[in-house]
């Protein structure tokens, strides 16, 4: 295990230094710079030589690359170019607490009901159980949720008055906005549970637990959902990481300040050390999810563990 473990952080440090590397000379590329151009000439060369110096922009792109990889082994982001003088980690810890609020009840709330829809389509196959949860599904599939959001924004909100239409006032500003996030998580993963227990309900060791005289619980809890949840485990890493990391298109129409819409307000600024702060965490978190979902993989059949060679 902890062999194992070792190995994924070596991979996880050399896909970090991949995703920042591109990242970082990619933004170089792009046209623009994160000052007003035309202001910035109407200042005196020296003037705007020190503004550039401070910001380190007056070095070779090469040794800049440099410099903030060794600024980043430091634990140092940078410093933003819209938000003056302020540090790009302190911004970011500024702006996760809204996005992970509003991700972790979408993630909840959506394995929960996508479960449940999940086990009464499977367990009612091919009857109007089964029909209905699979509209479901396909409804949130087909439906964005920025037509939700908008949709409930004007019955929820404006309509009817029962949760405030935007921005983040109380905890009550994170419910609207979990739900529209929460409805495409229910549909994937009834349809992953649906698709597993279906299959697994037809295995032999399934009929060999019914003639042992199993209970039906038992043989659900214990076999049946359980040997499902590996696929499930499967897409919910990711799930976890782009709700939990903010989204852009439902923080920008809530107007909530978080990671999301701070990600899109820098790249209009063309906010450099933002951009590649945000683009950092982002990666970091989610090579973090995926180990923890590779490790999940072992306690849900321990059979994985041991032909993986981590014991």
């Amino acid at each position: 295990m902890k062999r194992y473990i070792g190995v994924r952080l070596i991979y996880l440090v050399l896909t970090l230094f991949i995703i920042t590397t591109a990242t970082f000379f990619l933004m170089k590329g792009l046209p623009g710079t994160p000052f007003d151009e035309e202001k910035l000439q109407q200042l005196p060369t020296e003037q705007r030589q020190k503004i550039y110096a401070s910001y380190g922009l007056d070095k070779p792109v090469v040794t800049q690359y440099v410099n903030y990889l060794g600024n980043i082994v430091k634990g140092d982001l940078g410093t933003s170019f819209f938000y003056t003088g302020q540090k790009v980690t302190d911004i970011i810890s500024g702006r996760i607490g809204p996005s992970a609020l509003i991700g972790l009840q979408a993630v909840l709330l959506g394995l929960a009901i996508g479960l449940i829809l999940g086990i009464i389509a499977a367990y009612r196959h091919n009857t109007g159980w089964d029909y209905a949860t699979m509209i479901i599904a396909v409804l949130g599939v087909s439906v964005p949720n920025f037509v939700l959001a908008a949709l409930m924004q004007y019955y929820m909100g404006l309509k009817w008055g029962w949760f405030p239409v935007a921005f983040w006032e109380s905890y009550s500003s994170s419910i609207l906005p979990s739900v529209a996030l929460s409805v495409g998580v229910v549909a994937l993963i009834a349809r992953f549970v649906r698709t597993e227990m279906l299959e697994v309900l037809e295995q032999e060791y399934i009929t060999t637990a019914k003639a042992k005289g199993l209970g039906f619980i038992r043989i659900m809890f214990q076999h049946v959902i359980r040997n499902s949840l590996i696929s499930v485990i499967t897409v919910l890493g990711p799930i976890v990481v782009n709700l939990l990391t903010g989204s852009l298109v439902i923080e920008n129409i809530f107007g909530i300040p978080g990671i999301g819409s701070l990600f899109v307000d820098s790249i209009k600024m063309n906010d450099y050390s933002t951009i590649m702060g945000i683009t950092i965490f982002y990666s970091a978190f989610y090579v973090l999810v995926m180990l923890v979902v590779d490790l999940l993989y072992g306690l849900v059949d321990p059979r994985i563990r041991f032909a993986s060679g981590k014991e």
